[in-house]
């Protein structure tokens, strides 16, 4: 069997006014207070990669137009839509008014584990990744309906925030989608 690669114009991707139109999955991505725009830019791409309705940049987290964020957005600041919230707190009380479960990612007591979490069950939801250093904090999480935690199985106690977001989302379009 040959695996040819790809070349870009045989992906069929659609273009950015098409992207727009399309059907977005039921997913508000919610950035708490991260540090780096490289990081943010990441998430940015994976929300357009993965069709996400919208992302939250809270407190802190740095905005488009921003050089870092454009150098690993590649363009998805242009596709994805987003909205600038002073705290987080603000974010999950407006997405509370709109019908969305809130949950966070992040390691504490009574987690529910990632690859067990039925987000089939949620019609609309949101997920809320942490800074870099201090994680989710405590009163974000007790404003949640529920924390997720990614099974991990190394000496390392955390992903980084790009790489959580990445693996979060997949699961959460993989179970909605049921590819």
């Amino acid at each position: 069997m040959e695996n040819r690669k790809l070349k870009l114009d045989e992906l069929n991707r659609v273009d950015i006014n098409e992207y727009k139109d399309q059907k977005k999955f039921p997913i508000i991505i919610l950035l708490d207070n991260v540090r780096s725009a490289l990081n943010v830019g990441s998430v940015f791409r994976t929300c357009d990669a993965f069709a996400i309705e919208e992302l939250g940049l809270c407190g802190i987290t740095a905005t488009p137009p921003n050089k870092e964020i454009m150098k690993t957005a590649l363009g998805a600041t242009e596709s994805v839509k987003w909205k600038k919230f002073d705290d987080t707190i603000q974010s999950i009380e407006y997405y509370k008014k709109r019908g969305y479960k809130i949950y966070a990612l992040e390691q504490a007591e009574n987690t529910k584990f990632l690859n067990e979490f039925n987000f089939n069950l949620h019609t609309k939801i949101v997920l809320i990744f942490g800074n870099e250093v201090e994680g989710v904090q405590q009163d974000i999480i007790d404003l949640c309906d529920a924390v997720i935690e990614i099974p991990q199985f190394g000496t390392k106690h955390s992903l980084n925030i790009s790489v959580s977001a990445g693996i979060a989302i997949w699961e959460a379009v993989k179970e909605m989608k049921k590819i």
